[in-house]
């Protein structure tokens, strides 16, 4: 399966081994997840803005080593976020963001109208895309478009407090606008409320036809909701999905599960499938949390493969 993620991708600045020290990494949930998805083997592309200066070229160097395909211009416009990362004992993330004057995405739909964009089975996005001027239109196209090619279309709702300035209601009805078009939905135990809560999620599924549901629960693991049934997995020994990274660590082995059983319509989901996909998720967040969130831990199919054998025999 060909996966093609639409999206920010920004420079985080994770703290280094001495005080006052960072080390910059790839951010943003589209390009952490395309990451995640090329190191579990996908054939995965990127598409988006990156500024024309020793940022961007860091970031898109940082897709190509990952073997992500980037569908990527460079461009002398503001349009590189800076993102300073402070976690605590546990993992948990806190941010300061710095940006440009005038900063924005500069992502059009016709940039996404790409050969990648064509091939691709499985499209992917996040909800800060929707908060960024040009990007909204371009990221509700792929969206809407892949839909109606009969793309299967990946979902992760993100950073609901940044990226909207705790302005609720806005950050609901643009999340709402894109879910007819979502298949696999990924949204952390705090972000239910843009959905009317954890007690409205079945109802919301049913509403706009949404199969899979992934309602991640930091230490206490992930919740799955699917055909009218719930899938609980408890964590592993740390918040993992709560870290930098993790997150989209988390959902690119799932998605990565479901491409290499070659699911190419949600009818094909089982039960049996869907526990496989949870279960690698977990590893891969627990794998990602344990070197804070550094974008080298982004698991490898191996990595992810061994601890599965044995943790889940």
């Amino acid at each position: 399966m060909k996966v093609f993620s639409v999206g920010e991708m920004l420079i985080d600045f994770l703290p280094g081994s001495e005080a006052g020290t960072y080390v910059r990494k790839a951010g943003g949930a589209p390009a952490n997840a395309a990451i995640a998805l090329a190191r579990q083997g996908c054939d995965t592309s990127f598409c988006g803005m990156l500024g024309n200066d020793d940022f961007g070229r860091f970031l898109l160097e940082t897709l190509r080593e990952n073997n992500v395909t980037p569908v990527v211009r460079l461009t002398d416009e503001a349009v590189t976020t800076m993102a300073f990362v402070t976690l605590d004992e546990q993992g948990d993330r806190s941010f300061t963001f710095a940006r440009k004057p005038g900063a924005d995405m500069l992502l059009t739909r016709e940039q996404v109208q790409c050969d990648a964009f064509e091939q691709a089975q499985l499209i992917h996005a996040g909800s800060c895309s929707l908060s960024k001027g040009s990007a909204r239109d371009a990221t509700v196209y792929a969206l809407s478009q892949g839909h109606a090619d009969g793309k299967l279309i990946s979902f992760d709702v993100n950073y609901r407090n940044v990226m909207w300035d705790n302005d609720e209601q806005v950050a609901a009805r643009a999340v709402r606008e894109i879910l007819p078009f979502v298949d696999f939905l990924k949204i952390s135990e705090e972000e239910a409320g843009m959905l009317g809560g954890e007690a409205q999620i079945p109802s919301v599924m049913e509403q706009y036809e949404i199969s899979v549901v992934v309602e991640t629960l930091g230490a206490q693991g992930v919740r799955c909701y699917w055909n009218g049934r719930q899938l609980e997995l408890s964590g592993l020994q740390a918040a993992c999905v709560d870290a930098t990274g993790a997150g989209d660590a988390f959902w690119g082995a799932f998605l990565a599960a479901l491409s290499r059983a070659e699911v190419t319509a949600t009818a094909q989901l089982t039960e049996t499938l869907l526990w496989e996909a949870l279960r690698a998720g977990n590893i891969a967040g627990w794998l990602c949390v344990q070197k804070k969130g550094a974008i080298e831990s982004l698991p490898t199919r191996a990595q992810v493969e061994h601890y599965l054998h044995q943790m889940y025999p």
